[in-house]
């Protein structure tokens, strides 16, 4: 969450409403998809956790990246993101050696996917969109 909100870090309203490639979302959609996706995420970790390997639910990412509220300020996307972090840090850190490897099923995946691949996924998940966004500054001159 620091990161990301270093990388948007006074970036005005024409900033945000920039995609970061052709063709691709706005800085402004990515800082609002990336806590979406993770409250996905942490949803799902939870499940795992509490049930026999559930399958979970996808949603549709671009359509969501549509809705109104991925034109709202940044901010309280940005505090909702720290926030789970906090919360799913302390989760990932009280569990046992053997409850990353409980299952889940992904319905657009094959087989099933583990506890240490959700940790793994969605720490690239961050970066990976962060880097999005920190490019795009370079590119621009920002």
């Amino acid at each position: 969450p620091a990161k990301l909100r270093a990388a948007v870090n006074g970036l005005n309203d024409a900033q945000l409403d920039t995609p970061y490639r052709a063709g691709g979302w706005t800085v402004r959609q990515v800082a609002h998809h990336v806590p979406d996706s993770h409250m996905n995420a942490y949803t799902r970790l939870k499940l795992a956790l509490t049930e026999q390997e559930p399958t979970i639910k996808p949603y549709d990412e671009a359509r969501w990246a549509e809705l109104e509220d991925a034109k709202a300020p940044i901010d309280v996307s940005l505090a909702l993101l720290a926030s789970l972090h906090d919360r799913w840090i302390r989760l990932f850190r009280s569990l046992k050696p053997e409850q990353f490897a409980r299952t889940f099923r992904h319905p657009e995946h094959p087989g099933a996917l583990t506890v240490d691949w959700l940790l793994f996924q969605y720490a690239w998940h961050g970066r990976h969109h962060t880097a999005h966004i920190t490019e795009l500054r370079k590119q621009k001159g920002w």
